[in-house]
């Protein structure tokens, strides 16, 4: 038997359309002091004033989406997991999700008692933010620390840049470019511009587009915005798509602080205003189809381009579980470095 496991992690999902599992879920998450990082008296005020309303409009949300086998994103990171056991050689392919289950504790745990001690932690986010990627390391170190577990790390990094992902989201998303079609738009999920000026080393975060692309390493390693525009940038060029053709937002902001912009709802009307008609969009922060895709974007995104006079948005599908995608996902992880 072979002696060194692969731990998929992806963000996770309610155990049901139910209210009450959609409240246990979003408590959860919303609690997480990596996403919502504000001090624990405050944050848990926020959160329970947020779960008053909001656990019965996501229900209604999830409902509109789940699949007869679940959560879509649960079901299609099942389905990579499968498709990553043809790829992964060196030991068994594991699936956690970071809220909900199966928990990365659960996971950790049962490898541990089966005698696993190397582990590829691999969080599947093409770029860097503490609500996801670090999220994820700290929860594993926290599991290693409360159960004691002799565990090895290696750590999939962001790989927004790195030439698998980049070729398999051009290859997943070709298809969909040979039909005709007036505007791409790119749509990343937002976080507070909070995030990112805390994590700047340089103390100069402008969050502008120009300054995005020539951002120093030392910033681009931990700015999420310059990372996105980096990788809709490259994702462009390799696809020949002329400049004015595409463009980038972000989407999903919650409460009423500053988030990275342009809003993709913003953003919408004004491609409809320009006499955009025919919208395709893609989610690149996204590798699988969730609620985020297919109902804020895929449902509500398209009703409104369509008020605001554009005739059809089209959404692109997530890499979800294509085999090109296991495939470079395969080797990516094949050469995360040792970290914990």
């Amino acid at each position: 038997m072979t002696d060194h496991a692969l731990l998929l992690v992806n963000l996770g999902s309610p155990a049901s359309t139910q209210v009450a599992d959609v409240r246990s879920y979003l408590n959860q998450f919303l609690m997480d002091p990596y996403v919502i990082d504000l001090p624990w008296p405050v944050r848990r005020l926020l959160v329970s004033l947020i779960l008053i309303k909001r656990p019965e409009q996501s229900a209604h949300a999830y409902a509109s989406i789940w699949w007869d086998e679940g959560s879509p994103l649960v079901v299609l990171s099942k389905r990579l997991q499968q498709a990553m056991k043809k790829e992964w050689s060196h030991g068994p392919v594991e699936l956690a999700m970071r809220y909900g289950e199966p928990s990365i504790e659960t996971v950790l745990t049962r490898l541990a008692e089966q005698g696993f001690k190397k582990v590829t932690l691999a969080p599947l986010y093409p770029q860097f933010a503490d609500s996801t990627v670090t999220t994820v390391i700290e929860e594993a170190k926290r599991v290693v620390r409360a159960k004691s577990l002799k565990m090895q790390f290696s750590v999939l990094q962001p790989f927004y840049d790195q030439p698998e992902y980049l070729s398999a989201l051009v290859e997943s998303v070709r298809p969909h470019l040979e039909q005709p079609y007036d505007h791409l738009l790119l749509s990343f999920h937002g976080l507070p511009e909070r995030h990112l000026h805390k994590l700047d080393p340089t103390g100069k975060h402008c969050l502008k587009d120009d300054c995005c692309m020539t951002a120093p390493a030392e910033v681009l390693a931990t700015c999420y915005r310059a990372q996105c525009i980096h990788s809709a940038a490259a994702f462009a060029k390799r696809m020949g798509i002329a400049d004015g053709k595409w463009s980038v937002s972000f989407q999903s902001r919650l409460g009423r602080a500053k988030w990275i912009e342009p809003y993709t709802e913003a953003h919408l009307d004004e491609l409809a205003a320009k006499g955009v008609k025919k919208l395709l969009v893609m989610c690149p922060a996204f590798v699988a189809d969730c609620i985020e895709t297919l109902e804020e974007i895929g449902d509500r995104g398209a009703e409104q381009f369509k008020e605001a006079g554009g005739e059809e948005l089209i959404l692109i599908p997530c890499l979800n579980d294509d085999p090109n995608w296991a495939k470079e996902l395969n080797r990516l992880c094949e050469r995360a470095p040792l970290m914990l």
